[in-house]
C-alpha cells in the first residue's frame, strides 16, 4: 500500500464562520489554524497548502480568560533606540479587534513557506455581519 500525497491539481477549499465571542482566543485560534492548514482533512498533506477559508464574526467581543486583557502586551519595535511600544489586550481591541485574532492565529501556524498564503485565507470582521456570504460558509459551533 502506497501512501497517498495530494497533487496541488486536486485541491479543494471550503469556507468556514466562526463565531469569536463563543469561546475563547487561545482555543479560537487553534481552531483556525487547523483549518487554514487543513489538517482536519483526510487529504492532509505537509508540503501542499490544502486549507479552507476561515471567516471570523463579532471580533470585537472577542473573549478571554483570567487578567489578559490587561496583562497580555503585544509589543512592536520601530528600528529606532527608544522605539519599542507595547499595547495591552484591551487596547488593540479597542483600536483594531481583527489583529489579536491575526496574531494569535499566526503564532499557532508553523513558521515556514506557506504560513503567509495560510494567513491570507483568514478574514475577520468586527461585528456579526461579512462580506462573504455569497460563499456560503459552513458555521463552526
Amino acid at each position: 500500500m502506497k501512501t497517498y500525497s495530494q497533487k496541488t491539481s486536486e485541491i479543494e477549499r471550503q469556507w468556514w464562520l466562526i463565531d469569536a465571542s463563543v469561546m475563547p482566543l487561545g482555543k479560537l485560534a487553534v481552531v483556525i489554524a487547523d483549518k487554514l492548514m487543513g489538517k482536519s482533512k483526510v487529504t492532509y498533506t505537509p508540503h501542499i497548502d490544502n486549507g479552507d477559508y476561515v471567516v471570523v464574526i463579532n471580533a470585537k467581543n472577542l473573549k478571554v480568560t483570567g487578567e489578559k486583557m490587561t496583562d497580555k502586551h503585544y509589543y512592536r519595535h520601530s528600528g529606532f533606540p527608544g522605539g519599542l511600544t507595547d499595547l495591552t489586550l484591551a487596547e488593540i481591541i479597542e483600536k483594531d479587534p481583527s489583529l489579536a485574532i491575526k496574531q494569535a492565529v499566526k503564532g499557532m501556524m508553523p513558521k515556514n513557506k506557506l504560513a503567509a498564503d495560510r494567513l491570507a485565507r483568514l478574514r475577520v470582521f468586527d461585528g456579526a455581519e461579512h462580506a462573504h456570504t455569497a460563499q456560503q460558509p459552513k458555521e463552526i459551533k
